[in-house]
């Protein structure tokens, strides 16, 4: 590699699953060599990485279907920013609460969407059975 230059940009990003929105910062190694040839290195904290548009990971949820926005969209826009972390519960006053009874715990997703899924099914092929039940015995 013959020539080169760095420079410093800061990718905007927002996760699609969750929402969150973040700012990476890179350093993009331009080199060329005798044949004219280009390459782009891009490093973040000093360690060689992907490019930002192919397969950057969301830091709160971890997903892949993130999206970035143009350079600078951020502080044009800090609405979209991250609200700050909220304090921990041990800082929070305790106040009593009154006691109303037993909590119902709801079943988790999976269960319910067997029961969904499952009751209307079992009660078509209820139906089916009876109606075949019903249909031979008038038949004979």
């Amino acid at each position: 590699m013959r020539d080169g230059f760095e420079s410093r940009e800061s990718w905007p990003f927002e996760c699609l699953r969750c929402l969150y929105v973040w700012e990476a910062d890179y350093t993009v190694r331009h080199l060329s060599d005798d044949h004219g040839n280009e390459v782009d290195i891009w490093l973040s904290s000093g360690v060689t990485v992907q490019p930002p548009w192919s397969g950057t990971d969301c830091p709160a949820c971890g997903a892949y279907h993130t999206t970035s926005f143009p350079a600078g969209y951020l502080t044009r826009h800090p609405e979209l920013m991250a609200p700050p972390e909220p304090r921990p519960l041990a800082d929070l006053p305790v106040t009593p609460v009154k006691e109303i009874g037993p909590v119902l715990e709801r079943a988790p997703f999976s269960r319910r969407l067997l029961i969904a899924v499952g009751v209307p099914v079992m009660v078509f092929v209820g139906y089916e059975v009876y109606q075949n039940v019903l249909a031979s015995s008038v038949h004979h």
